[in-house]
């Protein structure tokens, strides 16, 4: 398969640039190696007037955004440093066909010479570009270097008009086009505000239309405020009416749903529960809330039906987007606990167990980080993060074995899941606990857990939960983490490897492993892959995580039914994000159940507006974002009492002192120290190699069938006899 480029002249020439820019010859290289990455520099002095490049198009190599496997060919064209792609040539000028553009400007661009390789990091998606033809690969490289240039020069210049040209508009004018618009749009501007003021006043029905809009706001309120006593009622009372909620006949009847937005409000009509039998007002209570809950909300409906058809008269060719703004307007005036309420049918799976003894926060708030990101990744572009040491400033005070803790927080899921007879709905249960595995990375894009030393171990004994669990860093090159936990309902172990690559502004993570889960009851063994995650803006800005991929589980000891779920990527010019969704199938691939929602969010089953809600995340502490963005889950884990502490080996992550000390705020020690540990590290692995030897985890044993490890079952035995103080560990720190 080949490349082919071509390229046609514009109308005007590029030049030399002045002499105060760079020729955009310049890149700060890795090494003398081509086969090393190597980041091409941009604008440099004051920016003055330049000519705009010519335009450059052709065939290129793109890689597929996810899964991330394979190449296919794209169209590209370069034109005033913005990059279209379409599927052909003439697809690149038609709005509905046009797959995506980028602002080379304001991307990170990398270059591989050897592999013929360029990547463009624009913070919301990174770019895999590959030219078959060494002629090809200089001539688009020169090309998207002057492009790159003439672009930044243009932002520089007229940072406020730097709007015209995002690459999601569109067309992308000129700079000096725009300018000479400038003057005429606002004579026209002027116009037509006059024409619209007087069109609003004149129109009858927008003044109805507002006036409905006012009567939704206040009802929208006041049933903000029936919630509110709904919950303390909840709370009073712990009434199961409320956390499996049934919507009154008054609005199954009339109101198929509410709005969009709340799709699990169900329509069903099943049997009420009994509340709290010690407390005989609370019911009455419960039925007068919903009774006006009810009212209320057909009122809201009411009036958000007469407002669509009006947004209907008013918005030819798409009566969506007035609805949808005003929905959007005034649910952000409502707390996000309104949605709690819409969940008909809902299966609060959350342990609901007071923890009186476990810490409910950290010593010390994060500390603020000056550390340069720049300086310390600009040399490893396209290289595996691992290998790379990082200073303290930038981590969370957790590591990477309590975090594959984490993924157990919603193991009431397979409780529930070892527990039901439908194969189907054993299925949704264990997929569900699969998604949740992603929840707490929501609020954590913003630092790194440490990584484990080589022999160091993790165990968390969660009797409120019913399961134990333990970890070790059975390896170090490359790093792999392994984990079991048993419970009476199920067992749960995985070995997690990791490569993760730095793309210029995004740092792209590409697990590697497989999880696995075992039912007592049923026998069923189920297997499923991670998919990838990506932290954006690592330079600047706001960090934010994202998940995409396919996850595919299996249950190997029966082939009635297999589950796919899908992590959507997020799309720049779309509000969608974190959403998943995925199917259940029976051995002949029929569709059983459906499942959707957003993984840091809520899981639904079914369909709207009738689908149910498996699951909903728990609530974060209030001040979750002075604390690193721990869950309480989180805070939880590193808890180290006096009870606890003569019952662990000396190799527990608990005992860490850079961890510890990070955690109480105190990062000039926690840097100290973890220089200390990485040093104690490298020389243990050095005496392991001057004497041909090779490191025998503790706790974990390798199985070569399916090149994974797993336990050896002796952790719980040796913690209770001899006990862990009467062995002998290494020195780990």
């Amino acid at each position: 398969e080949t490349t082919v480029g071509r390229r046609q002249s514009g109308r005007k020439k590029m030049t030399s640039p002045s002499p105060t820019h760079s020729d955009s010859s310049g890149s700060s290289k890795h090494d003398s190696n081509q086969d090393s990455w190597e980041i091409v520099e941009g604008l440099r002095g004051v920016p003055a007037s330049m000519q705009e490049p010519d335009r450059q198009e052709g065939l290129l190599l793109k890689r597929r955004k996810w899964p991330m496997k394979g190449w296919h060919k794209r169209y590209f064209v370069l034109e005033k440093g913005i990059l279209k792609y379409a599927k052909r040539g003439p697809d690149v000028s038609i709005k509905g066909k046009l797959h995506g553009c980028i602002d080379v400007g304001l991307s990170v661009m990398s270059i591989k010479k050897k592999a013929m390789c360029i990547d463009l990091d624009t913070e919301d998606n990174i770019y895999h570009l590959k030219v078959k033809s060494p002629e090809l690969f200089e001539e688009w490289v020169s090309k998207l270097r002057h492009h790159r240039v003439f672009r930044q020069n243009e932002i520089a210049m007229y940072p406020h008009e730097r709007h015209l040209f995002h690459p999601h508009a569109t067309s992308s004018p000129s700079l000096n086009d725009s300018l000479r618009k400038r003057a005429t749009l606002t004579k026209q501007a002027s116009i037509n505000q006059a024409k619209v003021s007087s069109w609003l006043h004149s129109s009858e029905d927008m003044d109805k239309c507002c006036k409905d809009l006012e009567e939704c706001e206040s009802y929208l309120l006041e049933l903000n405020l029936l919630l509110k006593s709904m919950e303390v009622l909840h709370r009073t009372y712990s009434a199961p009416a409320i956390s499996a909620l049934q919507v009154p006949s008054c609005i199954s009847s009339q109101s198929p749903r509410l709005h969009a937005s709340n799709p699990n409000l169900s329509t069903t009509e099943t049997n009420t529960q009994e509340v709290c039998p010690e407390s005989p007002d609370s019911p009455t209570d419960v039925s007068r809330l919903q009774e006006d809950f009810c009212r209320l909300a057909n009122n809201s409906e009411s009036n958000s039906t007469k407002t669509t058809s009006y947004a209907h008269q008013e918005c030819p060719g798409g009566s969506h987007s007035l609805v949808h703004q005003a929905s959007n307007e005034s649910k952000a005036s409502i707390p996000e606990s309104i949605s709690e309420f819409f969940d008909a049918q809902e299966y609060l799976l959350s342990s609901v167990v007071t923890l009186a003894r476990r810490r409910s926060a950290l010593p010390a708030p994060s500390p603020t980080s000056s550390v340069s990101l720049w300086n310390i990744l600009r040399n490893n572009i396209g290289k595996d993060l691992s290998k790379v040491a990082m200073p303290v400033q930038l981590n969370e005070p957790l590591n990477t074995l309590q975090r594959l803790c984490e993924e157990l927080e919603y193991s009431e899921l397979l409780d529930t899941a070892n527990q039901t007879n439908d194969p189907y709905q054993r299925m949704v249960y264990v997929a569900t606990f699969a998604i949740t595995a992603y929840a707490s990375t929501y609020h954590r894009a913003g630092s790194k857990p440490f990584n484990p030393v080589l022999g160091e171990t993790y165990e968390c004994d969660r009797s409120d939960k019913g399961y134990r669990f333990i970890a070790e860093q059975v390896s170090h090159h490359p790093p792999v983490s392994a984990c079991h936990a048993d419970s009476r309902n199920f067992s749960f172990w995985q070995d997690v490897r990791w490569k993760n690559k730095f793309w210029g502004k995004s740092m792209e993570i590409v697990p590697m492993g497989t999880t696995h889960v075992t039912l007592p009851a049923f026998g069923d063994h189920y297997e499923w892959n991670k998919v990838t995650s990506c932290i954006h803006n690592i330079l600047s800005g706001q960090r934010w995580i994202e998940h995409y991929g396919e996850m595919s589980i299996k249950n190997i000891n029966s082939n009635d039914c297999q589950c796919k779920i899908t992590f959507v990527k997020a799309k720049s010019w779309s509000s969608t994000v974190n959403e998943i969704e995925g199917v259940v199938t029976d051995s002949k691939g029929k569709v059983v159940h459906s499942i959707f929602g957003k993984w840091h969010e809520s899981v639904f089953q079914g369909d709207p507006p009738s689908a149910t809600c498996i699951w909903r995340a728990n609530p974060m502490p209030g001040d979750q974002e002075q604390y690193y963005g721990f869950t309480q889950f989180a805070v939880e884990l590193n808890e180290l009492d006096s009870t606890l502490r003569p019952l662990l080996p000396p190799t527990d992550t608990r005992f860490r002192p850079d961890q510890r000390l990070l955690e109480e705020g105190n990062t000039e020690g926690a840097e100290e120290q973890k220089q200390r540990i990485e040093q104690l590290q490298r020389e243990r692995r050095k005496v392991l190699q001057d004497n041909s030897m090779t490191h025998q985890p503790r706790f974990f044993k390798y199985a070569s069938n399916n090149d994974t490890w797993v336990s050896n079952n002796s952790y719980w035995e040796q913690r209770r006899d001899p006990g862990f103080t009467k062995m002998d560990f290494p020195v780990l720190w």
